[in-house]
């Protein structure tokens, strides 16, 4: 499909991965999840002072990010820092609870590694001609 300035390629996957962002964004923004997320295990493990302070900025980066992909304006940064920030949730949480998010296991790396894979694929979207 062709619209002037706007590729359809990844329509779908840049609507679904909006939605995901959005959901796990405002998760926590409204019943202290955020804060605890970030006294709790940021500044465990080495991000003190600064726990909270990056928590929410991961939390608000997932709402803008998923807006810029959606409507297909800024999509090359909004990729790379989501991709920069499941790899250091990869890092810091899910790597250890090893593949399988359910199932075989729990909250493993299964669902980061699909998401970086559906930005890798926005990331890298034909232009419209």
């Amino acid at each position: 499909m062709k619209l002037t300035g706007f590729s359809t390629d990844t329509l779908i996957l840049r609507i679904i991965i909006a939605i995901i962002l959005i959901i796990h964004g405002v998760g926590g923004m409204f019943n202290g999840g955020v804060n605890a997320f970030g006294e709790q295990f940021l500044n465990q493990i080495g991000f003190a002072p600064i726990g909270v302070p990056l928590a929410w900025f991961v939390k608000i980066s997932h709402l803008v990010c998923a807006i810029l992909i959606v409507i297909n304006k800024y999509h090359k940064p909004a990729s790379i820092l989501t991709i920069i920030i499941l790899i250091m949730g990869i890092v810091t949480v899910h790597f250890k609870e090893g593949w399988f998010v359910v199932g075989d296991g729990r909250n493993g790396i299964e669902f980061n590694i699909l998401l970086i894979a559906v930005l890798f694929s926005i990331y890298f979207q034909k232009k419209p001609e």
